[in-house]
Formats: structure tokens, C-alpha cells, sequence
């Protein structure tokens, strides 16, 4: 059995798209995963599950979600060996010691012409950013609350609503998770 990590896309968001996570757990079970571990409320689980192929899983996720509660969102998986690369290869280890200052994006695609003179353009002079591939980092070390370009992301990047976000702190203890399942 393959080790999968899921982030899960806009649930639990200020009343929208509501999944308990313990419902969750139930879903991915009656998928097929084992040893089902869930973190925070907004989406991310670990587990272990026999399917090798992420697109098909991750759709069959999304569509499990969509049966039982009217909502399909976008569900990213990844294998450990990615994060721990997305970890390892954080343009802004300054970051390491407020983990919640960067947020890391994971994109479903590679960005084909990403403008990224718009986010150049509103981003506060404390905030960098940078687009590795599928992957896009975003430190903000005076709080995400107060940026003008998260708004701007996806239409600068021009990805849609094919991705989804985490702060540094969390896939940290995400990792962790998956590592203590092996």
C-alpha cells in the first residue's frame, strides 16, 4: 500500500462546503484507505490506500464527497517524496521559524504564461514569491490577512481553481503524519 496525502480544496471555509473530518475519514475508508489520520479542519488527510494512479483516486475522492454532500472540491494528492521536496526546496528559509508565514500553493498544471509583474505589481515590499513548476510560494511574514495578492493569484498565474494552498506549518505536521505511517 502506497502512502497518499490529500489537501482538499475550500472546505470548511467560513461555513461553505462543510466536511467533518471525521466524515471524511469515513468516505476515504469506504474508498479503500487505511489508517485514515486527518489535520485541522480545512481538508488535509493522510493514508494509505493499494491505488497507485493520483488522478483517478483524487477524482474518485472528490466524487465520493459530491454523492454525500452536494459539493465536489478539487482534491490534490501527493506522495511524501513531493512534499518533502516542496519542503526542502522553500526559496525563503526565513520562513522555518514562523511556519505560518508562507503558504505554499500546489498547482494542478505548470503555469504556462504566468503574470507575474501583476503580483510584483501589489505585493506589500515584505512579501516574495516564487514559482517552482507546479509549485507556488508566497511568504508574507506581516500576515496573509493583510496582502492584496491573494486575490490576484490564480488569474495572474492563469490556473483557474486548479489548486490549493497550506501554510508552511502545516505541511509540516501533514509530513510528519505521513512519515509516522511509513
Amino acid at each position: 500500500m502506497k502512502t497518499w496525502i490529500a489537501l482538499l480544496r475550500g472546505v470548511n471555509m467560513v461555513g461553505k462546503h462543510r466536511l467533518p473530518m471525521k466524515e471524511l475519514v469515513h468516505l476515504l475508508e469506504e474508498l479503500g484507505a487505511r489508517d485514515v489520520k486527518t489535520y485541522r479542519t480545512s481538508g488535509n488527510a493522510v493514508f494509505r490506500h493499494r491505488g497507485k494512479n493520483a488522478a483517478r483516486l483524487a477524482s474518485r475522492i472528490s466524487a465520493a464527497i459530491g454523492k454525500s454532500y452536494d459539493f465536489e472540491p478539487l482534491v490534490m494528492l501527493l506522495e511524501l517524496e513531493k512534499l518533502e521536496r516542496v519542503i526542502s526546496e522553500n526559496p525563503f528559509p526565513e520562513a522555518m521559524s514562523e511556519p505560518g508565514s508562507l503558504a505554499v500553493g500546489f498547482l494542478e498544471v505548470v503555469p504556462k504564461q504566468p503574470d507575474l509583474e501583476m503580483l510584483e505589481a501589489v505585493r506589500r515590499e515584505s512579501e516574495r514569491f516564487a514559482l517552482h513548476n507546479d509549485v507556488f510560494y508566497f511568504y508574507a511574514p506581516e500576515g496573509f490577512h493583510k496582502t492584496k495578492l491573494g486575490g490576484k493569484l490564480e488569474r495572474a498565474l492563469g490556473v483557474g481553481k486548479s489548486g490549493t494552498g497550506r501554510t508552511l506549518g502545516t505541511l509540516i505536521k501533514v509530513m510528519s503524519i505521513a512519515k509516522e505511517l511509513g
